[in-house]
């Protein structure tokens, strides 16, 4: 029984690291307050990014903003303490120490990138050609015989020849279904496997379940 647990625990562990890398958490960085500096004193992060602050000197030290789009001030940090900001606005940031005004660095915050949008797939309508074919006519032959007509009492005048021709059918359209087939993007794999391991870990859970309230009604 502990051993069908812990094969479900697994599971739904094995099911969360398996998630797509979009889910995923953002960036972090890090600042040391070393021999009265900042280090490193010029930063780069994309939008998001957590950027932690670390006094390393026996002097206190803070961070304050000096120019940007937004006006941070950290606490007063003493030896061993830390202090996180996530930059999300971009844009170029300057700060000091305010008890150190030699102390100086920048951070810039580059904007995140939004994905390209990916082009839906079409397919063409198959291009069909009919074709024609005169009707045809029973020509005579030599051996056949002469068709009897009989004198009409009043000449008439003969009918012009009606061209028979055959109507081009229209071009076929392609399937509703394989329309959609061709505009629809392929399931991700990860998302599959994620579903089918939740669904083992269920089936496990109830198992284990039955077996117990089995066990509990047998029970004298």
């Amino acid at each position: 029984m502990r051993g069908l647990l812990r094969a479900a625990a697994a599971l739904a562990l094995l099911t969360v690291w398996l998630l797509p890398s979009g889910q995923a958490s953002a960036a972090s960085y890090s600042v040391a307050m070393k021999g009265y500096a900042f280090s490193p004193a010029s930063l780069s992060v994309p939008a998001g990014s957590t950027v932690t602050w670390t006094n390393y000197d026996t002097a206190p030290h803070d961070v304050k903003t000096t120019s940007g789009p937004l006006s941070l001030h950290s606490p007063m940090l003493n030896k061993g303490q830390s202090w996180s900001f996530t930059f999300t606005t971009a844009g170029s940031y300057g700060y000091v120490c305010t008890v150190h005004p030699d102390m100086t660095a920048g951070i810039t915050v580059r904007a995140a990138r939004a994905p390209a949008p990916v082009p839906a797939r079409t397919s063409a309508a198959p291009r069909e050609h009919v074709h024609t074919t005169p009707a045809r006519t029973p020509s005579r032959t030599a051996n056949s015989a002469p068709a009897m007509t009989m004198p009409s009492p009043t000449p008439s005048a003969p009918e012009a020849a009606v061209p028979q021709t055959t109507a081009p059918a229209a071009a076929a359209q392609p399937p509703a279904t394989q329309a959609a087939a061709s505009t629809a993007r392929p399931l991700d794999p990860l998302l599959v496997l994620a579903g089918l391991v939740a669904g083992v870990a269920v089936l496990c859970l109830l198992l284990v379940g039955s077996r117990t309230s089995r066990a509990q009604r047998e029970a004298p």
